[in-house]
């Protein structure tokens, strides 16, 4: 009596230690999977964002080459190549996933972006025009804006422009890229306030403070605009004010700004300096 009385404690001890063990170790292999699945798609979306674009690149060069019947691998590795300015690398890939069963209509506007950084501006087309027009996000209303900008249909560049803002917050660069096409056209000053509005968003988007450069300076006003921007972004701007102005012959007030844009500049203006000494040669001779 005495012995089993001593032993039950042990058995319980045992049987209940056994109970723990097994459910336990089979709930980890169980979580095992999807904790990984979420662990790794984490991981993509950071390579997709936030790495560099060639360590993003290697990160799913290697992971679809270990899994190639993996469609989700293989649309990180074209957005990388794109994203790493490899786009003509990742045509392929997004015309191979487009033409898969297992294609979404992102994946088509994916593909035209491709396509019109290598500047195949009717495929492009041709894919945008298959995604269904219930399908409407920013992206694919910036592209479309490109390609009826490309065409130049310009009530429909900026329609598309315009819904394209409304559907960021963030709408510098398109901003820019609307205020550029209205600069093709010669619309100056509407050129000129979307410039302003682009930098609004960003003050660190030098190409909206260059191109608002260009928009002045075609109305005739070579001063530089009230916006923030370092010594270097000054220099640089004083040299695009003074190209446009010795373009439209204004030679003198050309000179002038480059001088002050090699003054300005805080180290060797190179780009400046030949300017303005092939200026003076032509002068001379």
């Amino acid at each position: 009596m005495t012995l089993s009385l001593r032993l039950a404690p042990v058995i319980v001890v045992a049987l209940a230690t056994a109970a723990c063990d097994t459910p336990r170790s089979m709930d980890v292999n169980r979580a095992d999977g999807p904790l990984n699945a979420i662990d790794e798609s984490n991981l993509n979306d950071i390579m997709l964002t936030a790495a560099a674009p060639d360590e993003a690149v290697a990160y799913f060069h290697r992971a679809y080459a270990e899994s190639p019947e993996r469609i989700d691998l293989r649309r990180g590795l074209a957005a990388s190549l794109v994203r790493a300015g490899r786009a003509d690398e990742a045509v392929p890939h997004w015309r191979a996933i487009v033409d898969s069963d297992a294609a979404i209509d992102e994946d088509r506007i994916d593909y035209a972006g491709a396509l019109i950084r290598t500047g195949a501006w009717d495929e492009a087309e041709a894919q945008l025009d298959r995604v269904p027009p219930t399908l409407e996000t920013y992206e694919r209303y910036r592209l479309e804006a490109m390609v009826a900008d490309a065409n130049q249909e310009w009530d429909r560049a900026d329609s598309f422009y315009e819904t394209a803002v409304g559907l960021t917050t963030r709408p510098a660069n398109v901003l820019n890229n609307w205020g550029y096409s209205r600069l093709t056209r010669g619309d100056f000053d509407g050129a000129e306030t979307l410039f302003l509005q682009a930098i609004s968003y960003d003050p660190d988007l030098f190409t909206a403070k260059n191109n608002l450069v260009l928009a002045r300076a075609a109305q005739g006003n070579y001063q530089l605009p009230l916006v923030r921007m370092t010594e270097v972004e000054r220099a640089q701007l004083l040299h695009t004010a003074a190209l446009a102005a010795i373009r439209q012959g204004e030679t003198d007030l050309g000179r002038g700004l480059l001088a002050e844009a090699i003054e300005t500049h805080p180290q060797h203006f190179e780009a400046a300096v030949r300017a303005l000494n092939a200026l003076e040669t032509e002068v001379r001779g």
